[in-house]
């Protein structure tokens, strides 16, 4: 029996890029489009093709949005247990936990208003 030979490397890819185009910018015109490209969390030439096929780019999490979305989780499933609290217990426990949480989502709310 013959043994394959693997040469190594990265896998092909399943879906291939064949044709290629140019597109030729002023040095201010990259300039933008560099920048536009950066502040959305993408390479130039994933900028411009998501532009060129779906007219709009969403921006990536940046890492602070990041760090605060499972905070927010946690929020959510404290909010919850809350929730079930306040059907078993009195409202007022639950108006003090719910005041609680409000607080802190006020402070992440305005941690990503200036991270922006």
């Amino acid at each position: 029996m013959k043994e394959e030979k693997h040469s190594g490397g990265r896998p092909k890819k399943v879906i291939k890029r064949e044709a290629a185009t140019g597109v030729r910018f002023t040095k201010a015109e990259y300039f933008i489009v560099k920048q536009k490209a950066n502040k959305a969390g993408y390479r130039i030439t994933q900028y411009i093709r998501l532009m060129a096929l779906e007219g709009q780019v969403i921006a990536r999490l940046n890492p602070t949005e990041k760090e605060l979305i499972p905070q927010l989780i946690g929020m959510a499933n404290n909010l919850n247990q809350l929730t079930k609290k306040a059907h078993q217990e009195s409202l007022l426990t639950a108006l003090l936990l719910f005041e609680k949480y409000r607080v802190e989502l006020d402070r992440i709310l305005n941690r990503l208003r200036h991270d922006q």
